[in-house]
């Protein structure tokens, strides 16, 4: 029997799985693959990702990748404030993707969307056929509220209106989807909150992580010198909250972690390293690697990773992933909600300067007991973290509710 076909909205190519919610529309995108021929519609935002769009072939029975300059995008986004709407929805706003989602539902004869980010959810406002499914993935309008707390003057504004602007969106976008799905429960009973008349239609499906592919293995060489003991922070470095994270952990960690151990060095390993990312490495003890093939040997030789981040939503990624790598893990509480793992033993929690610098020194004096927290953490996401098993929770969402 022929596989129905599906519409799946993204608003970032969804391979390769090398950022946070790449690793989760990817991921959906597989196991959309397995019940549906799929016609994907997204964007391109990294001349980088050019290369992959063949790759998506193996998924997708057709795709179609518009091309987006994040500057350029910016600068047009800013006519929302004429019109009075979240600056988001003109950012991802396109006529020639919107005219071939219109040319493939109706040739097609498609009755289902799969739509990944709420600012998508335009494109299947014109289709109220459809029966769409919405993976809003984190409750992006409480991520721009959190921004507007930790800035001042004109772009605090701009911030606290993109929030409230696409809170409105969100909510009315959500009445259009048969359910809405988010990253934790966490995300999902705040949305819930958010918008209660909505309640009955939100869900939380976790992230998962490929334990087979954060693995450690011994053959993997070590990209640190044999003198060197290093901390590790993993993530897109172009991405504001990483961006603080490191140069908060820096300035305020970081300088009592090197008086305390010569041999120390901190690692910030992911690509595109902003301006203000490359100036921490003027401390020669910091490194910054931009754009690296392979995360997991930092992950393996870490002596320690963490992930300091002030604003989080949803589950972070780059903890799942070093935890499954047995590294011990040093999280923020906003890094770490979310993530069902048992503090002091299968992760660590640090809440200010004083206590990472704590936890920090209590794993790298104590190598056993830093073992068994690796240990403990690779089983955790093992047993509780499979993608397979958190993708299940989709099929009866799935199931086509047409008259």
């Amino acid at each position: 029997m022929s596989k129905p076909p599906l519409l799946y909205l993204v608003h970032r190519i969804p391979y390769p799985p090398n950022k946070g919610d790449k690793v989760r529309s990817f991921n959906l995108l597989r196991h959309f693959a397995r019940h549906y021929r799929v016609f994907l519609a997204t964007f391109i935002d990294d001349a980088a990702d050019e290369q992959y769009v063949d790759a998506l072939s193996q998924w997708c029975e057709a795709v179609h990748c518009e091309r987006l300059s994040p500057r350029a995008a910016r600068i047009g986004s800013l006519r929302g404030l004429a019109t009075g709407e979240a600056l988001t929805l003109a950012y991802y706003r396109s006529k020639p993707l919107a005219d071939w989602v219109a040319r493939v539902v109706a040739e097609q004869g498609i009755r289902e969307a799969a739509v990944f980010c709420s600012a998508m959810m335009q494109y299947v406002e014109a289709h109220p056929e459809l029966s769409t499914l919405a993976d809003y993935c984190d409750v992006d309008s409480a991520k721009w509220l959190d921004y507007a707390d930790k800035h001042h003057g004109p772009i605090a504004w701009i911030y606290r209106r993109e929030g409230r602007k696409l809170l409105a969106y969100e909510r009315r976008a959500a009445g259009l989807a048969r359910a809405v799905t988010f990253v934790s429960d966490a995300e999902a009973a705040l949305f819930r909150k958010l918008a209660p008349e909505c309640a009955a239609a939100v869900h939380g499906i976790s992230n998962g992580v490929d334990a087979d592919f954060f693995s450690a293995d011994v053959s993997r060489a070590s990209p640190f010198d044999s003198a060197t003991r290093a901390v590790v922070f993993t993530g897109a470095m172009d991405y504001w909250p990483n961006i603080d994270a490191v140069t908060w952990f820096a300035q305020e960690v970081w300088p009592a972690l090197a008086e305390f151990d010569a041999s120390l060095r901190f690692w910030i390993v992911g690509m595109n390293p902003s301006a203000q990312v490359l100036a921490l490495a003027q401390d020669s003890r910091i490194r910054v690697t931009g754009t690296v093939p392979d995360v997991r040997p930092y992950l393996q030789y870490g002596a320690v990773v963490v992930a300091p981040l002030r604003i989080a939503r949803g589950i972070q990624n780059k903890v799942l992933e070093a935890m499954a790598m047995a590294r011990p893990v040093i999280a923020s509480p906003d890094a770490a909600l979310g993530i069902d793992a048992r503090d002091g033993e299968e992760l660590l929690v640090a809440s200010d300067a004083p206590s990472y610098v704590s936890a920090i020194r209590g794993v790298l004096a104590d190598a056993a007991r830093a073992a068994r927290i690796g240990v403990a953490a690779r089983e955790c996401v093992v047993t509780r973290y499979s993608w397979e098993a958190h993708l299940l929770k989709l099929v009866p969402l799935m199931q086509e509710r047409l008259a």
